[in-house]
């Protein structure tokens, strides 16, 4: 029956792809989940414009929401919030979108994972927001840390016990994970009678994460892919990130065959793995391309291609936790 239902959600899946429009996951609470979403960090660093970029972030989650987008990713850390808020309700309040038809999610900082601590900092994100109930609450990472950077004596187990109250008292519909490896969802697994109904990790074309997905499909888990461009952009990537760049002629020429820009058709191979992008921009034009991707299907040679950039290089490795005996990745 398990594998009946899984077949039959790829089939609904591939057929909506293939329709033009954006997918829809069921979750294995039962909820749907838009296949496509908008993300909205400015990053973890203060700096003097911060507040003008936050402005932008919510232009950015109006146009989205313009645009069809019914799915807004933020975080208690990324202090976007309230801008994502106050668009979201903006827009509800001018009869452009539902609230029930939006698909909201924020996450959990690592300085608050005692159990206590969950729900009290849920409905600061909430109030942030002003809405009364999350889409999705996420544990951000999986390591206990404040913001001075020392770490504390908490182990997941117990915060993912925060996230069931929080779920029980309606104010996250959904709750989910981000940043945990495969052998952390064991564990979980194994230790809680409620699975996580989503994974949020890196996935671009450097870090495809086949194994993990892989896992997650059995286990009835989405997964969602943040950092989706990964190093394309040569302005944004690292000095040792291994290609493709967003001018490498193959890239080109296969955009332009469906008419398209690179960011799109890589947007379209993510699309294709099965996860969620949640790309972030705070450009219009490019709010309205990023979800343009769901009119046409990569051919099996070009994806094959897309695989062999896979390098296991992160963009996001989050080396200021590495002591941490809950850090995710790999250490060397």
């Amino acid at each position: 029956m398990f594998k009946f239902l899984v077949l039959f959600m790829f089939v609904v899946v591939s057929l909506t792809i293939a329709s033009g429009t954006v997918p829809t996951f069921k979750l294995n609470d039962g909820r749907d989940m838009p296949g496509f979403g908008l993300g909205t960090s400015l990053g973890l660093k203060k700096d003097n414009n911060r507040d003008l970029k936050k402005n932008e972030i919510e232009n950015a989650v109006k146009w989205a929401i313009d645009a069809g987008y019914k799915h807004i990713d933020t975080a208690f850390v990324y202090d976007t919030e309230d801008k994502v808020g106050s668009a979201i309700n903006k827009k509800v309040a001018e009869g452009v979108v539902k609230r029930e038809d939006l698909f909201v999610t924020t996450k959990l900082w690592n300085d608050a994972h005692a159990r206590d601590a969950v729900v009290p900092t849920l409905r600061k994100s909430l109030e942030n927001l002003n809405l009364d109930y999350v889409d999705l609450y996420l544990i951000h990472w999986p390591i206990a840390q404040y913001r001075n950077g020392t770490f504390y004596d908490v182990d997941y187990l117990e915060t993912w016990e925060g996230m069931i109250e929080a779920k029980k008292l309606g104010l996250a519909k959904s709750i989910g994970v981000s940043n945990f490896n495969q052998q952390m969802l064991e564990r979980l697994i194994s230790k809680s009678s409620v699975k996580p109904a989503v994974l949020q990790v890196e996935i671009n074309l450097n870090v495809q994460q086949p194994e993990l997905r892989e896992y997650c499909r059995q286990q009835n888990i989405v997964v969602t892919a943040y950092t989706p461009f990964g190093s394309i952009f040569p302005n944004k990537a690292r000095s040792d990130a291994p290609p493709p760049r967003v001018d490498d002629p193959t890239l080109v020429q296969i955009a332009n065959k469906y008419n398209k820009t690179v960011p799109q058709i890589v947007l379209r191979y993510l699309v294709e793995l099965n996860v969620i992008p949640i790309p972030k921009t705070v450009t219009k034009s490019r709010v309205e391309q990023n979800i343009d991707i769901f009119d046409f299907e990569l051919t099996r040679e070009e994806k094959d291609l897309f695989r062999g950039y896979d390098k296991n290089y992160r963009t996001i490795d989050y080396k200021a936790a590495i002591d941490s005996p809950y850090y995710p990745f790999e250490k060397n």
